[in-house]
């Protein structure tokens, strides 16, 4: 039979928020220090109750705190969206047989944004009408809708909305596969998703690897999350699982039923018995629906919801517009829970089979039974469907085909792994990481590598991204000593630890730097950390006064370093209440700025620390939205509630657990 695969190129448009610059601030802050900033909040979310440990099997208890990420560096934080969404182009990748369609977005982490089986015309998934970017990745900037792909640490992968290389590959079955592939920054590891239509399957099948070329275990994360309409029933061979809700307790509860009604967001992490086939559907009232299913390497499988309060709703409204419907997650990962990390052997590497398709009702039988939706029964449509056999084959027969060279790239995304590569000359079969990926973020520390200096810049500008990885910590620490080289060297000894190295090299940075902004505000940091709030303060006023006299114009660069820094400088200043000081950074915000959802918040608090009650109200009467707002952050209901008695408008209410007595 001939070969009527497809992969082609495609453009959408649909109404989308601009992504907007990264952060140019390294996130010095710990992810433990319980969200002093909103883009590090999410772990500590994650955090189970030291009450619930005893409680818990052996091994998922060891995993629980196996290497937990305890810094987002070398990734910078990704806040520059808004909310304005206008119709804009997203490229995307095809693939297609006579049975299903895929289509993916290399540029925005490599999401499958829909599955539509062809010959229903059904769309198996959660496709979001719109592209919204919110502040629930590790690093900020994540959307909802289709699957994707988690890799790094415990919550969404910085990559969320990052591009992916992409390429044509050779498929087992002599067709064509669609490989994605980058290097993960937080526990650098190379990854790769092979994904691919058999002729005539119902199913899509994805290959992952995940490989450790250093000579050191690695903790590993990794899920791949599935939004599915809210509507659907979710069911998986499990008879308990594992809550964790809005009290942040892990719990072992019955499996729940359907018709569970939950007020806010919560987690179930079902426990499936060792030997059992690994799957999750999702499915109508008429019995048809989604179903997932892998190779037993992926143990996990998940649910999360929303919730039906008024913060789940209004998240849901906000991530996919109003009238669109919600979406609940379906989940597969590694692990039992999305708490743990396993260990990755040094010099190893981990690799699995899953596959998405359709789950059709039963012929002759009536979906609305209970034996119809039980999970036995769901079992053998799988089996019918998708033999747990043709599966296991399915993986065997990938995985020669894993190492096979891409052909013609589709996408190109980032230069970070092209570095490390020419740094070590490891040798990754299948995921090339060639040179000419190399950019501008990356030509400092090639430099570095090869001559034992890190350049200068040439010309004024804020400072580019920091590695510090202890191999790059040691070059930095034996280059010449000029004011660049300092205030890197101290982002990387602050990574790892060094505290007081690091704000000894940020002071020597400031002795000689023609730029004093960057190293003021890393001390500022530490004065934080260390409690002084005052001395912070004073050092985030100078630092903001010397950036604004170094501007050189209103290029994006430039306009996000004055956002971060005037809105960590106005935070800073009113916490020990120099208002006349904050007053004067707000006036220094460039125009646009200030109108942002996040800095309207600002100046609500900051009329209201100088008295002017009214106005602040005010600021809340002609309305905003803050598109950054992080999940679980109260901060809009807190200073609403500093305002007077009313209830919260149910624009503002994006609260996600009940408020505390």
């Amino acid at each position: 039979m001939a070969i009527v695969t497809r992969i082609r190129r495609e453009v959408l448009t649909l109404p989308a928020a601009e992504l907007g610059p990264d952060n140019p601030l390294p996130p010095l802050r710990p992810l433990d220090d319980g969200g002093t900033a909103d883009a590090l909040q999410a772990v500590g979310d994650h955090r189970v109750d030291e009450r619930d440990r005893d409680e818990l099997p052996a091994g998922m208890a060891r995993q629980l705190g196996h290497e937990p990420l305890r810094s987002l560096l070398p990734v910078r934080i990704r806040d520059g969206y808004g909310g304005t969404r206008e119709p804009r182009a997203v490229d995307a990748l095809v693939i297609e047989n006579d049975r299903l369609r895929a289509t993916v977005l290399p540029g925005l982490g490599g999401r499958v944004a829909s599955l539509v089986h062809l010959p229903t015309g059904r769309e198996l998934l959660y496709r979001n009408p719109v592209f919204q970017p919110a502040n629930l990745a590790l690093n900020g900037a994540w959307y909802a809708g289709g699957i994707e792909w988690n890799i790094g640490a415990t919550g969404h992968t910085t990559l969320s909305c990052a591009p992916l290389h992409a390429a044509r590959v050779p498929a087992p079955d002599g067709g064509e596969m669609l490989r994605l592939w980058e290097w993960e920054r937080l526990r650098d590891l190379p990854f790769q998703v092979d994904l691919w239509l058999p002729d005539g399957s119902d199913f899509l099948y994805v290959g992952v690897r995940v490989r450790n070329p250093h000579e050191r275990p690695v903790p590993l994360y990794w899920w791949s999350n599935t939004a599915v309409p809210e509507d659907r029933r979710v069911v998986v061979p499990a008879a308990d699982a594992w809550e964790f809700g809005p009290e942040r307790r892990l719990r072992r509860v019955p499996v729940p039923p359907h018709d569970t009604q939950h007020s806010y967001a919560t987690d179930y992490f079902y426990d499936i018995p060792d030997g059992k086939r690994r799957w999750i559907a999702a499915l109508d009232a008429a019995g048809h629906g989604l179903v997932q299913t892998s190779t037993d390497e992926l143990r996990g499988r998940k649910l999360f919801v929303w919730g039906s309060g008024p913060g789940g709703r209004r998240w849901q409204e906000w991530l996919g517009g109003p009238g669109t419907g919600g979406y609940r997650e379906i989940q597969a990962g590694l692990a039992r829970t999305q708490l743990e990390h396993v260990r990755l052997e040094a010099e190893s590497g981990v690799s699995w089979l899953e596959a998405y398709g359709p789950l059709p009702a039963s012929p002759g039988k009536s979906p609305q039974t209970a034996a119809e939706t039980a999970p036995e029964t769901v079992e053998e449509r799988l089996a019918a469907a998708l033999p747990r056999t043709a599966l296991d084959a399915a993986y065997a027969a990938w995985q020669p085909y894993a190492d096979t060279a891409p052909g013609e790239i589709l996408a190109t995304g980032s230069g970070w792994g092209a570095l490390e590569v020419l740094r070590t000359d490891w040798k990754l079969p299948g995921t090339p990481f060639a040179e000419s990926t190399l950019g501008e973020e990356q030509a400092p520390w090639v430099e570095l590598l090869h001559t034992g200096t890190l350049p200068e810049p040439r010309r004024v500008r804020p400072p580019g991204p920091t590695l510090v990885a202890p191999v790059w910590r040691d070059m930095l620490e034996t280059a010449p000593a000029n004011p660049h080289t300092e205030y890197h060297l101290g982002v990387a000894q602050w990574h790892a630890g060094d505290r007081a190295q690091a704000v000894r090299s940020w002071e020597r940075a400031l002795q000689l730097a023609p730029s004093l902004w960057p190293s003021l505000r890393c001390l500022a940091v530490a004065d934080q950390e260390y409690g002084h709030h005052e001395r912070a303060a004073e050092r985030y006023a100078d630092a903001f006064d010397d950036l604004c006299r170094e501007r050189r114009d209103d290029g994006e660069a430039w306009t996000a370093a004055a956002a971060a820094l005037g809105r960590e400088a106005l935070q800073a200043l009113l916490r020990v209440r120099r208002v006349v000081d904050a007053r004067t950074v707000w006036e220094a915000l460039p125009p646009a700025t200030r109108e942002r959802g996040r800095f309207r918040l600002l100046a609500a608090e900051l009329l209201l620390a100088e008295g002017r009650r009214e106005a602040a109200r005010a600021v809340f009467e002609d309305g905003f939205e803050v598109a950054d707002l992080r999940e679980g952050d109260d901060a809009v209901g807190e200073l609403w509630a500093r305002l007077g008695d009313e209830p919260l408008p149910g624009r503002y209410d994006f609260r996600m657990r009940p408020r505390n007595p």
